[in-house]
């Protein structure tokens, strides 16, 4: 899995999966990485997203192997 970089504000790199696409899937794994595991609730409160956004969003991730689902509460793979 080949990867992105992603340079903070802080001048620190991070790197992300080339998979992921889209802004807001970019935005969910780096909030996901910072929490370590939240619910949707707590992504919808945080990001200001809506759960309809969210939803597929997570199951897209999920497919690719990269967020894990246990009842309610996602986290990385």
């Amino acid at each position: 899995m080949s990867q992105q970089l992603l340079t903070r504000t802080d001048g620190e790199t991070t790197t992300l999966p080339s998979e992921l696409e889209s802004t807001s899937s970019k935005l969910v794994y780096l909030y996901l990485r910072t929490t370590g595991e939240c619910t949707v609730e707590d992504l919808q409160a945080s990001l200001d997203m809506k759960k309809i956004s969210l939803y597929p969003l997570l199951k897209s991730l999920s497919k690719k192997g990269l967020v894990d689902c246990e009842g309610e509460t996602y986290s990385l793979a």
